[in-house]
């Protein structure tokens, strides 16, 4: 595959200038663009299979379906809903349907397939990020990069191991005009800065108390739980709740916070802290619900800065008028990057002396999509790297790093302590408690082996 990749570098750098010409003169009437998009290396493009379909995965799998020489070319999901429904609209965008495939693992058999996207439930990311690695295809992996802080380690050694690109999906990375508000946060706008709050706020209604049952027809219960140890099949855990139950989810903390986490470490150009606490609980509803529904982790650097992440998931009031986002504050004033791809600068008398503003609305409460038009930039950026070697703005080393933070955070929670971490490599340190949540146990025959 590896040649075949690099075959289709040369082929597409020198289709992609034909290509525009040809649109923009119409030597072929009557084709549209995405005809000739079809027409021009029609086995020269760089091939994707989707794993995990059911809502953000069918967003992903359009938004590739749209890129130049790109074809979505499997569907994967344990539901059979979610597979038909995902091939008819990527069907309707690229003209070709996609096969489907209930278990993933028989579309990393294709060595048609260069990249696996992976949109499934948390407990599936890593394992199956590495499947795909040692299947020889490279990675397009939803946030958070793994369910636990030694499953984000083993990724880092398979993509050296494997030589794959891995992107996650931090996408604000590649937002344009929140780059320019990180860099100028870097420059000196608002002097040093010393502290960081990131949130998240949602009005989620309660889940109640599942009861068991036999798993639908249209779900195969057993790829589903897949490398977590099995458990009987309730009524209130797929789709979406399974984020609140630590068994397969990592609670509002990785399924929101890692956003805002990633871009405070980002601002503050560090890597691994020294202290991390986190208060909070379960306290809006009495359900099966286990993470906690409102959260504040503190999170200290030897560099002489500090983040804290609030997220409240029944509560939905605003902070600075947005329900998401980053306010960094410094010697001269503060920054804020809220929702979208924009930033404001203030001084110390909250006067406003920049403003930059996108004129696209984001809406940050869409689990399935949020910001399609910014995501293609991230998306492109993997792209790029595939083919002409383009540093990755998410790579899985940056990925892992900002995943590690708020993993310590659901770890100080879990435990109730404070923990002293080696900010050399980010290991909770003299804490058997807290060091037993450094990974998981797995299902026999599941485990990850690099």
């Amino acid at each position: 595959m590896t040649k075949n990749v690099n075959a289709r570098r040369d082929f597409i750098k020198k289709s992609a200038g034909i290509s525009a010409a040809l649109i923009a003169g119409g030597v072929l009437p009557g084709f549209s663009a995405a005809a000739y998009k079809r027409i021009l290396g029609a086995n020269d493009r760089l091939q994707v299979s989707m794993m995990g379909v059911n809502s953000r995965g069918n967003a992903l799998a359009q938004n590739f379906a749209f890129q130049e020489n790109c074809e979505v070319i499997h569907i994967c999901d344990v539901d059979s809903r979610a597979t038909e429904k995902c091939q008819s609209d990527v069907q309707k965008i690229q003209q070709t349907k996609p096969t489907g495939y209930s278990d993933f693992r028989k579309s990393l058999e294709s060595k048609d397939v260069d990249i696996l996207v992976i949109a499934a439930p948390d407990h599936w990311h890593a394992p199956a990020a590495l499947l795909a690695m040692q299947a020889n295809k490279h990675v397009y992996l939803e946030k958070p990069c793994s369910h636990n802080p030694r499953e984000g380690e083993i990724l880092i050694e398979a993509a050296k191991r494997y030589k794959k690109s891995v992107q996650m999906g931090n996408q604000r990375r590649s937002y344009p005009n929140v780059v320019q508000g990180i860099n100028e946060l870097k420059n000196g706008i608002i002097g040093k800065p010393y502290f960081g709050k990131g949130w998240y706020t949602n009005n989620r209604g309660p889940i109640g108390i599942g009861k068991p049952a036999p798993a639908p027809d249209w779900l195969n219960w057993e790829l589903w739980q897949g490398p977590a140890p099995r458990t009987a099949f309730k009524d209130n855990i797929v789709h979406y709740n399974w984020h609140w139950f630590w068994h397969w989810g990592t609670g509002e903390a990785l399924n929101n916070g890692t956003h805002m986490i990633d871009l405070l470490r980002w601002g503050f150009g560090v890597d691994y802290p020294v202290k991390v606490s986190s208060n909070g609980g379960r306290y809006r509803y009495s359900d099966d619900w286990e993470t906690p529904d409102t959260q504040v982790i503190n999170i200290d650097f030897r560099e002489g800065v500090t983040m804290s992440w609030e997220g409240r998931s029944c509560n939905g009031k605003h902070v600075e008028g947005s329900s998401v986002g980053v306010m960094f504050y410094g010697e001269k004033g503060s920054l804020l990057i809220p929702a979208g791809n924009e930033y404001t600068v203030y001084d110390l008398n909250n006067k406003v002396i920049k403003e930059v503003k996108d004129t696209k609305t984001i809406d940050p409460r869409d689990a399935a999509n949020p910001s399609s038009h910014l995501d293609a930039l991230h998306i492109r950026n993997l792209f790029n790297n595939i083919l002409s070697g383009e540093p990755l703005v998410a790579n899985i080393n940056s990925g892992h790093k900002s995943t590690l933070l708020v993993q310590l955070g659901n770890i100080a929670q879990r435990t109730g302590l404070t923990l002293d971490i080696d900010p050399e490599n980010g290991h909770i340190q003299n804490n058997k408690k807290a060091q037993k949540l450094w990974s998981r146990d797995y299902e026999k025959q599941w485990e990850m082996k690099l």
